[in-house]
């Protein structure tokens, strides 16, 4: 017998035992193609955790050699949180090129479907991870200000805070977006556009005829002609009106 028979050979971990491992330790954690459905953190959290962030900074470096440092390290702290928002913004373009692709592809079928689904849902998710990195960000800005006695900007780019869309806003803006479509629609109808010129023909039943013919094939038309008070054009305009085209 030998002495390494009671020797236990090293057994590598399966996939399924580390994902044990992993939830053991850890817990559940959606991963970025997940619906996340944890809630963000409150706002007095991030306000507090933004606090003691500045203040852990200001009350260390002040009066220090390295107090020259410190509007440097305080402008940086927030423009952490500005560039987490920027990342975030990237993967929402992303998710709306990806779901608008998805939208064109939809066959019926279940497979595309939930794709499709599955990706609003990681949208959603994005949405609400871009809007909990704003609030740090506003919150790390009021805090710059009052080290500071300045506001808060970027070097490049913009900020902007989606939070402060209320309800009434969009809507708003829902609203005149739409006025905008409708009033550009009345002068720009929808539909394929049917050019039309006849001059001086005067066969109603021909012209008719085959505005009907066209009609058919084209219920949504939009016919475009030169608005002449005779012949041709005026026949049209009557085949129109008749029509509701």
């Amino acid at each position: 017998m030998s002495a390494h028979d009671d020797h236990e050979p090293h057994h590598v971990s399966s996939p399924t035992e580390h994902l044990i491992q992993e939830l053991q330790l850890h817990g559940y954690r959606p991963s970025e193609d997940e619906r996340d459905q944890r809630p963000p953190p409150e706002d007095r959290l991030i306000e507090g955790a933004i606090a003691d962030i500045f203040d852990a900074l200001v009350a260390t470096i002040t009066d220090t050699s390295l107090n020259a440092d410190l509007p440097d390290l305080l402008w940086s702290t927030v423009n952490m949180f500005h560039r987490a928002v920027d990342r975030i913004e990237q993967k929402l373009d992303d998710n709306e090129q990806t779901q608008k692709q998805l939208q064109r592809e939809q066959d019926g079928s279940e497979v595309k479907s939930l794709e499709l689904e599955r990706r609003i849902d990681i949208g959603m998710n994005l949405i609400g991870r871009r809007d909990g990195m704003e609030a740090f960000r506003e919150a790390a800005a009021d805090r710059y200000r009052i080290a500071t006695g300045s506001p808060w900007s970027p070097r490049a780019g913009s900020r902007v805070n989606h939070r402060h869309l209320t309800a009434s806003l969009i809507d708003s803006r829902d609203f005149l977006a739409a006025r905008r479509r409708s009033d550009t629609e009345v002068l720009v109808p929808v539909g394929p556009k049917i050019a039309f010129s006849g001059g001086d023909t005067a066969d109603h039943r021909q012209i008719w005829a085959k505005l009907d013919q066209i009609h058919a094939k084209h219920p949504d038309m939009v016919l475009l002609h030169g608005g002449s008070p005779k012949g041709a054009e005026k026949i049209a305009s009557l085949w129109a009106d008749s029509r509701k085209v």
